[in-house]
């Protein structure tokens, strides 16, 4: 869709990095708008920890108008197939969070013959309906070089450099018309209808403007400061609120890389550890009610071994929670302005594409041009009715993976498991999911940014345990024959992909950009 807005109708954005830019060339490059000015101060440092994205960002480049090549070379990015969780349950178990949706969409009906199935070679789940684990256990690409630019025989997404990602944005935004000014907000000034009216720079210069995108971060000086949108804080539920993070040479150049995230449970939190072409990126996400930042370090430096000596980790520390007005007026808050998560299941830079996506689709053809206040209200409270209730959706989606764990190791995984922490609509979710197996009946899906394949595939990685007493369910001899077809096919979805490695080495060998030359 392309928005038409004239020249009179200037939009401005507060705020660079991955949600800065991200929006700036969406609005340029997808909707195709004119009249974008973009504020930045290189004084203030982007957050930038996150390398993780959702399948969703494919689209979104596609969009863009961009070369996959390209994007994989100047983002220093590799690709991401889902997510291998380690001791979560027991401390001592491992299990995959694939991508792929069950083959052909048939996971209700499979669910209860797999629960059925209760011998000691039965398969885990992921593996009895996706041939994607045995293609991540094997290191494979989920493409192949001669398939089109952000599609292949695997879902998937992507983990990159955050900051090179940004750098990238900004490029390709400015090449689309986008303005760009460095200084720094000293004051917002507001109409008499309590509108943004202009940003007033600390050197004297002044931003006007008609609409305005809120990516300050954490700062949040539009939507929060400015404007007032109270915070949610989830911090009952979702513990954590620092992480400690490193960037850590490979051993060797030309190691292999993971087409995964790999999140590695500990005491008091859990680390994740991603591959980008020339380094990893590993960081431990941890809860200040549960260890000190001195034993969070220590357990960090356990993890990445003798390469990490030498090298001093960069901390966060952030609540957890959400704005839920995060369209005011004529003020969008997208990205860390809006709320923040852990980056467990990569939700940030997916919530920025959300929100953009309906953003643009809610201002319409005409709403931004027109001056019609009413239509533009209606439009903000809708979108805040929906991302709320996106936000909230992943709340229960992320305590999911922490509140049916049987570790009792240590008070973080006791407190993680204690009811009075589990949002009610998942503890009543979980009531009847005891006695059968989750139905579509249970999600809202236009709401939902993780489907009921993504609850299966955690709940049945940890083992939760749904009795199926004495309930029938058809298809007995149908479901048998999708898991044969599945196991048969594992072996070719092996052979029929090249080696992660081989295919990033093929792009980068397109472009002919040498990795040196983005790496950080």
């Amino acid at each position: 869709m392309t928005i038409d807005n004239p020249s009179s109708c200037r939009v401005v954005i507060l705020g660079g990095g991955t949600a800065g830019w991200l929006a700036a060339a969406y609005l340029s490059r997808t909707l195709k708008m004119t009249g974008i000015t973009l504020v930045e101060s290189s004084e203030i440092g982007i957050i930038g920890v996150g390398e993780g994205t959702f399948p969703t960002i494919r689209s979104t480049l596609a969009g863009l108008g961009i070369s996959e090549a390209e994007f994989l070379v100047r983002a220093n990015a590799t690709f991401k197939q889902g997510v291998l969780f380690e001791g979560w349950a027991t401390g001592k178990d491992s299990y995959f969070h694939p991508f792929n949706m069950p083959i052909g969409g048939e996971d209700e009906a499979l669910l209860p013959h797999w629960l059925a199935d209760t011998s000691p070679q039965r398969p885990s789940w992921a593996d009895a309906v996706t041939v994607q684990e045995q293609v991540i256990r094997a290191g494979r690409a989920p493409k192949r070089p001669k398939d089109p630019d952000f599609s292949g025989p695997m879902n998937y997404a992507y983990h990159f450099d955050a900051a090179r990602f940004a750098d990238y944005l900004r490029e390709i935004s400015v090449a689309a018309g986008v303005e760009r000014i460095e200084g720094t907000v000293a004051a917002v000034k507001r109409k008499a209808d309590g509108d943004i009216a202009a940003l007033e720079l600390a050197d004297g210069r002044t931003v006007a403007g008609d609409f305005f995108l809120d990516c300050s971060g954490f700062r949040a000086l539009l939507i929060g400061q400015t404007l007032g949108a109270d915070f949610t804080s989830c911090a009952g539920s979702l513990f954590n609120d620092r992480a400690l993070a490193m960037q850590v040479p490979y051993a060797q150049p030309g190691a292999p890389v993971r087409p995964y995230t790999l999140a590695t449970a500990h005491e008091a939190g859990w680390t994740w550890d991603i591959g980008l072409t020339e380094r990893r990126g590993i960081g431990y996400v941890y809860s200040s009610r549960h260890c000190s930042d001195d034993e969070a370090e220590a357990t960090l430096r356990r993890y990445v071994g003798p390469r990490g000596d030498a090298l001093s980790p960069r901390q966060l520390r952030f609540e957890t929670g959400y704005r839920e007005r995060q369209w005011i007026g004529n003020c969008v808050a997208v990205g860390l302005s809006a709320g923040f998560f852990e980056p467990l299941e990569s939700t940030g830079i997916m919530l920025i594409e959300a929100a953009l996506r309906i953003v643009g689709e809610f201002l319409g053809p005409n709403v931004l041009a027109s001056g019609d206040r009413y239509a533009r209200d209606a439009a903000a409270r809708s979108f805040n009715r929906l991302m709320s209730a996106r936000f909230e959706r992943i709340v229960h989606f992320l305590k999911l993976h922490y509140c049916i764990t049987r570790r009792t190791d240590t008070a973080y995984w006791r407190d993680n498991a204690d009811p009075a922490t589990i949002p009610e609509p998942l503890r009543d979710m979980l009531a009847q999911w005891r006695h059968r197996p989750p139905s579509r009946f249970d999600f809202v899906v236009d709401l939902e940014t993780f489907l009921p394949p993504s609850y299966h595939y955690i709940l049945y990685g940890m083992g939760f345990e749904t009795t199926l007493g004495a309930a029938r369910y058809p298809g007995a001899a149908q479901a048998r024959e999708v898991f044969a077809r599945v196991r048969a096919a594992h072996a070719g979805a092996r052979g029929g992909l090249p080696d992660h490695r081989a295919l990033l080495n093929h792009y980068h060998a397109r472009t002919g950009i040498q990795p040196s030359k983005v790496s950080r």
